[in-house]
Order: C-alpha cells, then sequence, then structure tokens
C-alpha cells in the first residue's frame, strides 16, 4: 500500500460548542478523564515543541504530571536541549492525542520553572530507579559509551544515601494563552473549539473551520 492511500475515517464523537465548559481547563480534564477511563494507551503522554535562538523547532514526548488553573506541569533536565532551548525561548507547544477517542488537544503558552520545594516533592516521590537515571544522565550530551551510564547507575545504587535531587532537575509550568481542542469527525469535517486568552484575562471560545 502506497502512503498516500492510507486513510481512516473518524466517526466516534462529535462536539457540540454548547456543551463545552467555560474553562478550557475545565474541558482538558473533562477529556483527559474520559481517556483514561478508555484505557488510552499512556493518556498523559504529550509532544513538548520548542524553538531554538536559531528559530529551529524540536518536539518530543514526555508526561504530564499535574495540571492546575495556571497550567500544565513537567520534569525534564534542565541541561538537556529542551530545557535550554526553553532557556533561551519560553514559547512551547504541547499536543496531546488520544487515538481511542479520536481526539487531540492544542496547548501553545509560555513555560516557567515552578517552585524548587515542589520538584523535590516530586522527584522523592517517584522510584529509586527514576531517580537514580535523573542523576546520572547528562542528558542530549554525547557520551562514549552506554556503560558510562551503567557505571554511575551502579554506583549510586550502592550508595542510595547520595540520591537526592540534582540542581540541574527539575519542574516546568507551561502557562497556556491559547487552547484549541479538535474532535476528528467523517469526511475530514472535523470539530475545532479554540480557547483564547484576552486582555482582560478571560478565555473567549471561537469554532474553527477545520
Amino acid at each position: 500500500m502506497k502512503y498516500k492511500d492510507l486513510r481512516k475515517e473518524y466517526m466516534l464523537h462529535q462536539m457540540d460548542p454548547e456543551l463545552m465548559n467555560d474553562s478550557p481547563f475545565d474541558q482538558f480534564r473533562s477529556w483527559f478523564d474520559e481517556a483514561i477511563s478508555v484505557h488510552a494507551n499512556e493518556a498523559n503522554a504529550m509532544v513538548l515543541s520548542t524553538v531554538n535562538h536559531e528559530g529551529r523547532p524540536s518536539s518530543r514526548y514526555l508526561l504530564l504530571k499535574e495540571i492546575s488553573e495556571r497550567g500544565f506541569v513537567f520534569f525534564t533536565n534542565y541541561n538537556s536541549r529542551k530545557g535550554l532551548e526553553m532557556e533561551s525561548n519560553p514559547f512551547v507547544c504541547l499536543v496531546f492525542y488520544w487515538r481511542e477517542l479520536e481526539r487531540q488537544v492544542r496547548i501553545e503558552g509560555k513555560v516557567e520553572k515552578i517552585k524548587t520545594e515542589e520538584s523535590i516533592e516530586y522527584f522523592n516521590s517517584r522510584p529509586l530507579g527514576s531517580r537514580i537515571s535523573a542523576i546520572a544522565s547528562p542528558q542530549s550530551q554525547r557520551i562514549l559509551s552506554r556503560k558510562v551510564l551503567e557505571d554511575k547507575i551502579k554506583f549510586l545504587n550502592e550508595h542510595p544515601e547520595l540520591v537526592t535531587m540534582p540542581d540541574h532537575w527539575g519542574g516546568f509550568l507551561v502557562v497556556p494563552d491559547r487552547i484549541e481542542f479538535w474532535q476528528g469527525r467523517e469526511s475530514r469535517l472535523h470539530d475545532r473549539i479554540s480557547y483564547t486568552l484576552n486582555s482582560e484575562e478571560l478565555w473567549e471560545k471561537q469554532i474553527l473551520a477545520p
């Protein structure tokens, strides 16, 4: 089969603007809870897109760890490629896709670091192996071999008292100013509802053409 012949009809749901929450955060929680209820594969998986100082974009998958009325929280290495790009350009985009519901959410906004004590609290709640990996891996940096990592992990497993949150690791909060909800529909006539934050800090809801 040729790539151009790959095609799927989206027919599971439709989106009624009148039934959408006034708050995009409440609407996101509703869809997120539904994704969990249908056992969507890694419902909290999201694409994070960043742009470096040269204007070159890059994207990767991460996991959402918290949502509040301010925004969306994830954790990473501050010295990684994405961490450095967000330091030079704080504007980012998140994308969730729940195949089981034929739904997508796109979130645009500005990122900021969360409080250190909040990062420490989450770090200490992680499994020991995950904490050790965060310390051992110089994320995005060139290494000579995997053995370099394995030796560090072995050492830390033997010295668990050294497993504390490093300064180069922590959380980011994406504070959105635009959130779009997408529902797949038949014949590519998809439903799209966009929430945009206006100058009075109020969310305006709009219907977009597919």
